[in-house]
């Protein structure tokens, strides 16, 4: 197993806290690896930050993988909120960029994903999207931002059994709402991110 990363000091930082972690410094789109020499390969968050897209990064995967190998790739996923939203996006880009602002990432649909992925000679297995509560968490955290509280003094018997009676009912309201935001047209619609999980034939 092996860590690659462009950023030196990103790997230094693993190094920091484990020491033996095997970490590298590579070109993720020239990796210092023989073709076929690797059964699984992960990229969690990375192929979006390359301003000329994603193939060069997702072909060297291909490269380096064994027939029957498999990619675990995932990101930002363009998803019915965000297409839904594709206006404003657009004048906030701009705002952004007028400001000073650079190139960050780029996020993609199912279909967009499918084509790099099967344009680097890959077969899709299966897509995953996840992680729909990031932006309900983020907007929570602005309208009620968590609040510094002094120690409260020991509560009665009385009010300890009524706490837990209301702390039963938020943690069936937690499960029905998590329920709900992790059902197939909830990511669809507000995954923030897509996993795509393929194979090298």
């Amino acid at each position: 197993m092996i860590g690659a990363d462009w950023s030196l000091d990103a790997l230094r930082r693993c190094r920091t806290a484990s020491p033996s972690a095997p970490v590298v410094v590579m070109d993720l789109g020239k990796l210092a690896a023989r073709a076929g020499s690797l059964a699984a390969y992960v990229s969690l968050g990375v192929a979006e930050h390359d301003r000329n897209g994603p193939g060069a990064i997702v072909g060297e995967a291909a490269r380096v993988l064994t027939p029957g190998g498999r990619l675990l790739l995932s990101v930002p996923y363009y998803n019915g909120a965000r297409r839904l939203l594709t206006p404003h996006l657009i004048r906030e880009g701009r705002r952004i960029r007028a400001a000073g602002g650079e190139f960050y990432q780029y996020a993609f649909t199912r279909r967009e994903v499918r084509v790099f992925v099967e344009a680097a000679g890959l077969r899709v297995i299966s897509f995953h999207p996840y992680d729909p509560a990031r932006v309900w968490r983020k907007a929570l955290k602005r309208i009620a931002p968590p609040r510094a509280e002094a120690p409260a003094p020991r509560p009665s018997e009385s009010v300890r059994r009524l706490a837990g009676r209301q702390w039963g009912a938020r943690s069936l309201a937690r499960m029905a709402l998590k329920r709900i935001l992790y059902s197939p047209l909830s990511l669809r619609m507000c995954g923030h991110m897509i996993l795509v999980v393929a194979a090298r034939p």
